[in-house]
């Protein structure tokens, strides 16, 4: 698509600058709050003994894999993790991924979006809950009936739903429920056989050693051994320790996918890029010690799920993600180039979770992923009317806003530059070809233009130009 009326456009983004200027230029948010849960000891024990698990097992075949396995440490920048010698040596055993990047800060949005496709303008680590009419990649798993489970180091038991569980010797940071997706959505947790699925590491030793592992699952480290509160060495060390006995298991190694990662890096001051590792028998020999610099970041696990099995979308960032090159050659599908120049990644942009006078944001409920494959259908049916009415004209009339006209101008400026380098403009959640409006543009957009253009996150201001074009010119 070639950009003819890039004048118009600015206008555009200029008269938003200037109705942000009308408003008042700082403004208090009420982020929704909830009710921490965060039962006692003995409550935990007597919940413990009536717990149960699920042991499923499933043999749907993908594209590139038949398991997807992704493990997540913590708040590590690129450099220092890369430079960690048993990360260097997992890195021999596999594609580095230089180019992958976390979404925001801290960790808890990330967490979220990695199974949901949006983080919904989470901006700290609180207790929160998204409502049950927002689906996750276990939604998209179950059309298909492919196993799935979550394996969260010294959770007290399967189905535990507490803010956090700490050492009971040493009484210091173990399990905790920010670094658990699944758990922060009541698609998830209001579902107990679901629920059966948010299990241990004993269940996970249990699977390998009874050769019942789902075909999907995320794993997390306790907060010692994904470095949270330690070091990357520590992180490091038990990075290895856990998967050199896994990558010589012939049953764990079959067909399967590790994605080893992090959840974002530590300074907050510089690109939000984390160290990132493809792992298991799925990654063919030869590719062994190489790198890849293809742009992806967290919602790529969603978009390389749905790409491996033929899946369809959840029709949020999910839908123009980057598809991990292992996968998109065994698909036909073709990723986009990223612009990083002006790509940060470390903040939020203003939604849901941070203001409480904010709508959810409704899926796009007419978008096409990487795959060819449209939404799921029953997430059309839940939200295809509330879908409509956001992307109407009347809901981009709000004025709230948080972001000066001054600072708007000038991002808009940093666009229309990098719009007259280059004939193409593209970002890591807007795709501004054809005449169709990505699943980002439609919730994004919605966000910037109601809001004044606030707070954007994982939006390069080239994206925020991108996200206008789609919406002049679908």
């Amino acid at each position: 698509m070639k950009f003819s009326n890039q004048a118009g456009l600015l206008t555009m983004a200029l008269a938003t600058a200037n109705a942000a200027s009308s408003a008042s230029s700082s403004s208090s948010y009420q982020p929704r709050t909830y009710s921490t849960y965060s039962p006692s000891a003995s409550q935990i024990a007597q919940d413990a003994a009536k717990a149960t698990s699920n042991h499923r097992t499933s043999n749907v075949t993908g594209a590139a894999a038949n398991r997807i396995f992704q493990i997540w440490l913590e708040n590590t920048d690129y450099d220092k993790a890369a430079g960690d010698e048993n990360l260097a040596w997992l890195a021999t055993k596999g594609i580095t991924l230089d180019n992958y990047w976390a979404l925001t800060h801290p960790s808890e949005p990330n967490y979220l979006a990695s199974a949901g496709g949006d983080y919904f303008s989470l901006d700290d680590d609180r207790f929160i809950t998204l409502p049950s009419n927002v689906s996750t990649v276990v939604d998209l798993l179950d059309t298909k009936n492919i196993s799935w489970a979550e394996y969260q180091e010294h959770l007290p038991y399967t189905g535990f739903q507490g803010f956090n569980y700490s050492n009971q010797e040493t009484f210091a940071n173990d399990y905790v429920r920010k670094h658990n997706p699944l758990v922060l959505y009541e698609s998830v947790t209001n579902d107990a056989d679901r629920l059966a699925n948010i299990k241990n590491f004993t269940e996970f030793y249990r699977d390998v050693n009874g050769s019942t592992l789902p075909q999907w699952s995320f794993i997390t480290p306790n907060m010692t051994n994904d470095g949270h509160d330690t070091t990357i060495k520590v992180a490091g060390a038990w990075a290895r320790g856990f998967l050199e006995p896994l990558l010589s298991n012939e049953y764990f190694m079959e067909n399967t996918l590790v994605v080893l990662t992090f959840d974002e890096n530590e300074t907050y001051s510089i690109k939000n890029k984390v160290f990132t590792i493809l792992l298991g028998g799925a990654v063919p020999e030869k590719l062994h010690g190489t790198t890849d610099s293809t742009y992806y970041d967290h919602y790529s696990l969603l978009s390389s799920v749905e790409a491996n099995w033929n899946l369809p979308s959840l029709g949020r960032h999910d839908v123009d993600a980057n598809v991990f090159q292992l996968i998109a050659n065994a698909t036909n599908i073709t990723n986009m180039a990223v612009d990083t120049t002006y790509k940060v990644n470390n903040q939020t942009y203003t939604g849901y979770l941070l203001d409480d006078q904010i709508a959810l944001p409704a899926p796009n409920v007419t978008a096409i992923n990487k795959n060819g494959k449209g939404v799921l259908p029953k997430i059309v049916s839940v939200w295809g009317s509330e879908y409509s009415a956001q992307a109407s004209a009347s809901y981009f009339t709000s004025t709230t806003t948080t972001q000066s006209a001054a600072s708007l101008t000038d991002a808009v400026t940093i666009a229309s530059s990098d719009v007259q380098k280059s004939a193409s403009v593209t970002g890591s959640s807007a795709s501004a070809s054809g005449s169709s409006i990505s699943a980002s543009a439609s919730h994004n957009l919605t966000s910037i233009v109601s809001h004044g253009g606030s707070g954007v996150t994982g939006l390069s201001w080239t994206s925020l130009v991108a996200l206008m074009m789609c919406s002049i010119f679908a």
